[in-house]
């Protein structure tokens, strides 16, 4: 018989199935075996019944252990005791790869599941996590093909800094040095010259000394470039993006958002609403008056101030215009009030987490000589990135998204290192 999964099984509901799979759970007696079975799409409840099976088939069945890899054979009913609702009889198994003593147990350290990410993968929690990362990834691929961008890759060595130079990784380059990349974004600005709208998804690195649960030293960010655009069409292309990949999430992978203790509904009842819009100074009144939290202009806003602010928005925020004296060199200034740099931050209701960031890119190369002078840095080695502004430059912006934080947000995670596959922050680079 043709092998199926859990999931084609459950929906089956009945008859005989053929399933193969990891043992996930297993008790029993002299006389039965109970094994929950998981395979990638789901876990099912099984019984071997030693008068079913044969005295020495059910020793061999007595002896399995957690993680063991099994093939079998039986028929499926519905049983409302089983964790799914239906149980297999088997008739006939074998064991493909015995299991060791499975050291990945209930209540251990977030430290040994870090040790152990490899096995720790295998949990339905991990596993349901990795689901939705995928579907939001792929979500994402056909937005930007349905909205005629072409993807365009970029170096991940680069010979420059491009977020601030106490960040970078430097990398040993043959007799040279070089950086790991911190964003595509350089490059995506010379791109956009030759084809327009482009994206991107990557991995970005970022050597912040932080250990707090919203940093990685690795990730993976989502980038997006297009001419002609302003600040506020890439502020509302961000909000048109996000909407449109949760909503993907959420038809494909419902059953993994519950799973993870989330509500699939009051997720997308969220999409459907308008996400605000407002301005990095009216930030500072709302948390002063209804927080009392005091920041002086010219600021950053820190988690403290992200999270105040976020506990009055039920979706996410777009605030817009921070400081131009906190911000990146390639983030223009405004033509009306000069200290407010055409930029902004897409902040996720609750946390408060950052989980976009863009900005229209200035067009001034004066100026953006002098901020990178101020920042340490030595104008002649972006003399690349300034030939675009030679040469028929146009009005662009662009914004990453931070993938990671925006699974941990939608996932409801404490710690954004369960939102990819093998973290890397300041103290892990293994396994």
């Amino acid at each position: 018989m043709r092998f199926i999964s859990i999931k084609e099984a459950l929906e089956k509901k009945s008859g005989k199935v053929s399933l193969r799979g990891w043992v996930h759970r297993e008790r029993g007696s002299s006389k039965f075996k109970f094994v929950v079975l998981r395979d990638s799409t789901n876990i099912i409840q099984c019984i071997i019944k030693k008068d079913k099976v044969g005295e020495e088939l059910f020793d061999i069945a007595d002896k399995l252990q957690v993680e063991t890899s099994l093939e079998l054979h039986g028929t499926l009913k519905e049983d409302e005791r089983a964790p799914t609702g239906y149980e297999v009889e088997v008739n006939q198994f074998e064991v493909i790869g015995e299991s060791d003593k499975f050291p990945i147990g209930a209540d251990q350290s977030r430290e040994f599941l870090d040790d152990n990410r490899h096995l720790w993968l295998r949990s339905r929690k991990m596993t349901a996590i990795m689901k939705i990362r995928s579907t939001f990834v792929q979500a994402r691929e056909e937005f930007f093909k349905s909205e005629k961008f072409i993807r365009f890759d970029a170096p991940i060595l680069q010979p420059t800094q491009s977020e601030g130079g106490s960040t970078v990784f430097e990398v040993k380059y043959y007799k040279a040095k070089s950086y790991l990349a911190q964003t595509w974004q350089l490059y995506g600005e010379a791109g956009v010259f030759a084809l327009e709208k482009i994206y991107n998804f990557g991995p970005t690195f970022r050597a912040e000394k932080s250990k707090t649960t919203r940093h990685l030293s690795e990730f993976w960010m989502a980038e997006m470039e297009a001419a002609w655009f302003d600040l506020k069409d890439v502020s509302e292309f961000a909000k048109k993006e996000l909407k449109y990949c949760i909503q993907q999430v959420i038809k494909e992978r419902s059953e993994d958002l519950i799973l993870l203790g989330q509500d699939p509904k009051k997720l997308l009842a969220m999409t459907k609403k308008e996400w605000p819009t407002i301005k990095y100074r009216e930030v500072l009144d709302i948390i002063k008056k209804k927080d009392n939290i005091s920041v002086k202009f010219g600021k950053d806003l820190r988690t403290e101030e992200e999270k105040a602010i976020m506990q009055h928005y039920d979706a996410p925020l777009i605030v817009t215009h921070y400081p131009v004296e906190a911000m990146g060199f390639y983030k223009p200034r405004d033509s009306e009030v000069s200290d407010e740099a055409l930029c902004f931050d897409m902040l996720a209701p609750g946390t408060g987490v950052e989980i976009v960031g863009g900005s229209q890119r200035s067009l001034d190369v004066k100026d953006m000589e002098d901020r990178l002078k101020a920042d340490g840095e030595d104008p002649k080695d972006y003399e690349w990135y300034f030939d675009s502004r030679k040469y028929g430059s146009v009005p662009h912006s662009g914004y990453g998204v931070g993938t990671e934080r925006v699974i941990a947000w939608i996932c409801g995670l404490d710690n954004i290192k369960d939102a990819i596959p093998f973290p890397r922050t300041m103290g892990r680079y293994t396994p």
